[in-house]
């Protein structure tokens, strides 16, 4: 039995991925024979903290000290960019027919790289944070996240799916042991087109997960069978 599903946000829940990308290419446009490669490089780690990346930028770049007061203010700065777009951004196909069906069934949960404080003010704006049972962003990252949930409630990793866009979503849940599930878009990591399982929106998650449930010999119900009671 699936006793929860947890996400990856931008790109995952919402089309925001893309949103991100542009404001480090607008947020380092002051260094514009850099650029391209700092690009780059987050494209190739998406879902990683945007502070372990301005580290990664400064030092191997850059070739500069970033001291923590400059850290602070990247984060203000690309915070700056990124909120209102992410606010007005289109939720992924059928990502909202999904939490609204089964937030009540079996616990949701957000586990991210966008910091903990922005994090929770995205989802209670765009009125979702009600259907998660947590959301948890940095400066934790993504295997401690998903080892602690597992740990708390007491759930065996077969019993737990990741749904994530980016490599380090999928080595997340390798090093917890739980199920993964790429969600495949034209912003995604194009490493994860080996992936098992697939979606291209949310509207395929249920038969997904279903498809999982099946290859694992699973003995439960299907997940559009499972009872209203939440599981936890």
């Amino acid at each position: 039995m699936i006793k929860s599903v947890i996400f990856d946000f931008d790109g995952v829940l919402v089309e925001s991925a893309e949103v991100k990308t542009d404001a480090f290419g607008q947020l380092f446009s002051t260094y514009p024979d850099k650029v391209h490669e700092i690009v780059e490089y987050h494209k190739k780690n998406m879902g990683i903290s945007r502070y372990v990346k301005f580290r990664y930028f400064y030092k191997n770049i850059l070739g500069k000290e970033l001291s923590n007061d400059e850290e602070i203010e990247l984060g203000e700065k690309f915070s700056q960019i990124v909120l209102e777009k992410i606010l007005k951004a289109p939720f992924v196909g059928g990502a909202l027919d999904f939490l609204d069906k089964y937030h009540k069934k079996i616990s949701l949960f957000i586990a991210s790289g966008t910091p903990d404080e922005e994090l929770y003010y995205i989802t209670k704006k765009r009125g979702i944070s009600h259907y998660f049972k947590e959301i948890h962003g940095a400066p934790r990252k993504k295997p401690e996240i998903l080892i602690d949930i597992l740990s708390r409630y007491s759930w065996r990793a077969s019993e737990v799916i990741f749904v994530g866009d980016a490599e380090s979503d999928l080595k997340a849940a390798k090093k917890s042991g739980v199920c993964f599930i790429a969600r495949i878009s034209p912003s995604s990591d194009k490493r994860l087109s080996g992936c098992p399982f697939k979606i291209n929106s949310m509207h395929e998650l249920e038969k997904t997960i279903n498809k999982i449930m099946l290859s694992k010999k699973s003995q439960g119900k299907p997940l559009s069978k499972i009872s209203s009671r939440r599981m936890t």
